[in-house]
């Protein structure tokens, strides 16, 4: 397949319609409140009743939202943004693409399956913490709580906070910057000027989850698929950040060449700006959340791409054909090599 050159040409996240608070007098602080009866009523739950919050999520807009630290303690800032998916905590934990962003899991049961180390996907944890609604734990796969999962690699989480009123910022507003605390030493308006003086654009986050040295692919392909293809130049797409990023497994995607909609799993916070794609390469699919390329195709140089995961796992699977089109695609291309 043909390589394709990509300008990352970025929007800057302080041009969006995000809103701003400078003035510490706009601090607002949300505390989510139950009753200790109805906390010791209902059997595993995670919260230990008598535990006060100890923790802070400070955003950039200006509020504050009180919380109960599990994982690592300290201060650190970063991305936040939410996924949509129901399982695969573990998975979402260890991503590299989740390096510099707070997750924060529309789902409110998270933790309850521990941890595991199968469902990894790598060694290590990327994502500058997480945040969550009800943290507990009781599973028999489980091999590790998910508190202690993230200590061990220093990452920071928080739970007891209402990750539904967040997730309506974030939907409205697009992603925000925001600090997680736990140090009673840092006064709120110190931890809202850090999420005002730091910015995800530009920060040089691949050193930080690539591999520290080249390594060689030994394994046997089939002969089917041994074939030199010789590239061509690439072409220069513009690419922009979303407003509000993609990460979740329900996000609906339209096929246009077939009208089809298909439920998709998706995790990308930058698109092709389709303005800017050269004659002869087409938009193949779009989220029907806000209309976003995730598609493309150039037959004039057998390429098709997709900026979601037809291959996810558990599901959704309403995108498996896709892996028909690009075999069929590479068919084509031995024969006229």
């Amino acid at each position: 397949m043909a390589t394709i050159a990509v300008n990352l040409a970025l929007i800057n996240p302080s041009t969006l319609s995000v809103p701003k608070s400078p003035n510490p007098s706009n601090l607002r602080v949300f505390t989510l409140r139950r009753s200790s009866a109805a906390s010791n009523s209902v059997p595993g739950l995670a919260e230990t009743p008598w535990k006060t919050s100890d923790a802070r999520l400070v955003l950039e807009d200006g509020s504050i939202w009180r919380a109960k630290s599990f994982g690592a303690s300290g201060t650190q800032v970063g991305e936040v943004v939410f996924n949509t998916s129901l399982t695969g905590y573990q998975e979402i934990i260890t991503d590299p693409s989740y390096a510099g962003q707070f997750v924060l899991m529309t789902n409110p049961h998270i933790g309850n399956t521990g941890v595991n180390f199968d469902d990894e996907e790598s060694k290590q944890c990327f994502l500058g913490g997480l945040v969550i609604r009800i943290f507990n734990t009781s599973n028999w796969r489980c091999a590790e709580t998910l508190g202690d999962y993230l200590a061990e690699r220093n990452i920071m989480g928080v739970y007891d906070v209402d990750t539904r009123a967040i997730t309506c910022r974030l939907r409205q507003d697009g992603s925000l910057i925001g600090v997680l605390s736990t140090e009673e030493s840092k006064a709120d308006e110190e931890l809202l000027e850090m999420s005002h003086s730091w910015d995800i654009v530009g920060v040089d986050l691949i050193s930080g989850v690539t591999c520290k040295a080249p390594y060689e692919w030994v394994d046997k392909t089939n002969s089917e698929w041994e074939f030199n293809y010789k590239g061509r130049d690439g072409e220069a797409f513009h690419v922009v950040k979303l407003l509000k990023c993609h990460h979740g497994g329900n996000h609906p995607i339209r096929n246009l060449r077939t009208g089809h909609v298909e439920i998709s799993a998706q995790n990308h916070n930058y698109a092709v700006d389709p303005a800017s794609l050269p004659e002869g390469v087409e938009v193949t699919r779009v989220n029907l959340n806000d209309g976003s390329c995730v598609g493309l195709a150039y037959p004039a140089k057998n390429i098709m791409s997709l900026q979601y995961h037809p291959e996810a796992s558990p599901g959704p699977r309403d995108s498996d054909y896709a892996f028909t089109e690009f075999v069929e695609l590479m068919k084509r291309v031995k024969v006229n090599a």
